[in-house]
């Protein structure tokens, strides 16, 4: 049997999706009637719809997907197979976007393709770490071991994330009704007060001045920047398309001070995990190399590995090929080379993500620490030149009265 994708009417005209199982879309649509359901459209799992590719409107979230995984393996390790086993994820989940992702993986599969195969006509949904996983898994026959060490490896990412989401959170708040207030002020306040100095003919000091030229341009225009902001923001993402142009801008990233160290650690920890989950799992280093390269955002790292599979290929030594360039931090090379000597280089690269890691959090943390005071000073400040801009033609008059 295959899955279907189906979009149906109920009794009261309401719009249903789902999947479901059947010889045919023919047999498809019959269900769908004997369920008093009216069907609109019967696909099967797995096909991009002509008005709905891939990614669209269905797939899993990433955390989502550690929970599928861990799901998965437990299936199989009970001894299902995988036909069985993503039948049974499919009933269990009511995520319409699981449902159907899942559906056409099993479609994939009973038409006689790999699971790894299957799993790449899903390639926005499954990473290259998770593919590859399952390559070694299906040929080595430990495929719920490697699926239960992928789901750590994925449990571990999206906490990492929700970390630093957590981090950023108390400084956006802060930023959003500093930034709300100052506005409030700009707008609406100032100009009340100081139009009563404006009448008086009195020549204002220079910071009020300023003030009042900000009020008015912010009052009269603050549409037309606000769009003006929006625009370039959207010329500068569709400049940043151009692989040259993105590539630049990565290498000046990587040279400023603080941030540069930051995106290198952070991409380095990110590669020596996904190297060190895969080459343990007895994936071929060169393929290893090559889902590796897929988790690295920056794009002159990613550069420097994919020269470095051509030196692996070549009988080059990893640690070598990825010292070439010099981007990728002295300790990670070090390590990598003690584990090529010593046979371990899986343990030495899950070292090295965890050296990476400390690193990583360490830095976050002091740079957290350090960025809320001097966004509170830098908010702080803002307001004081307000009211100083307000307060200074009140003192001036107080002097002429005197």
């Amino acid at each position: 049997m295959a899955a279907f994708n189906y979009r149906a009417l109920d009794s009261e005209g309401r719009e249903v999706r789902g999947v479901l199982e059947a010889e045919t879309s023919r047999i498809a649509r019959g269900q769908l009637r004997d369920q008093n359901l009216a069907p609109v459209e019967v696909t099967v799992a797995g096909r991009r719809s002509v008005d709905r590719p891939y990614g669209s409107r269905s797939g899993i979230r990433t955390g989502s997907l550690s929970l599928v995984t861990r799901q998965w393996s437990t299936l199989l390790a009970a001894g299902l197979t995988i036909e069985r086993s993503l039948s049974a994820l499919i009933e269990q989940t009511e995520d319409q976007g699981v449902q159907e992702v899942l559906g056409g993986v099993r479609a994939e599969v009973l038409a006689g393709h790999s699971l790894h195969a299957a799993l790449g006509r899903f390639e926005d949904v499954f990473p290259p770490i998770y593919r590859a996983l399952v390559n070694a898994g299906e040929k080595s026959g430990e495929l719920p071991t490697l699926l239960a060490r992928l789901a750590d490896y994925l449990e571990a990412s999206q906490a990492t994330r929700q970390k630093i989401l957590q981090a950023l959170l108390y400084p956006a708040i802060v930023v959003v009704v500093a930034l709300a207030v100052i506005t409030g002020l700009v707008t609406y306040v100032v100009p009340q007060i100081v139009g009563v100095f404006v009448q008086s003919k009195q020549t204002l000091p220079l910071l009020t001045r300023a003030l009042i030229l900000v009020s008015d341009l912010m009052r009269t225009s603050g549409v037309w920047l606000a769009v003006a902001a929006v625009a370039l923001a959207i010329l500068v993402q569709r400049a940043l398309r151009n692989e040259a142009l993105r590539l630049r801008w990565h290498a000046r990233l990587l040279k400023t001070p603080l941030l540069g160290r930051f995106l290198r650690t952070v991409d380095s920890a990110r590669f020596a995990s996904t190297m060190a989950i895969l080459v343990g799992s007895g994936v071929p280093l060169l393929a290893a190399l090559e889902a590796g390269k897929g988790v690295i955002g920056n794009l002159v790292l990613r550069r420097s590995v994919e020269r470095a599979i051509g030196f692996v290929r070549e009988g080059t030594p990893l640690h070598r090929a990825l010292a070439t360039e010099r981007v990728f931090p002295p300790l990670l090379i070090h390590l990598i080379a003690s584990g090529e000597a010593s046979g371990t280089l899986d343990e030495m690269l899950a070292r090295a993500a965890q050296q990476q890691q400390i690193e990583l959090d360490h830095r976050t943390a002091l740079a957290l620490g350090l960025f809320e005071p001097l966004l509170i000073l830098l908010m702080g400040g803002l307001v004081l030149l307000i009211v100083l801009a307000v307060l200074l033609p009140i003192i001036n008059i107080n002097l002429l009265l005197r």
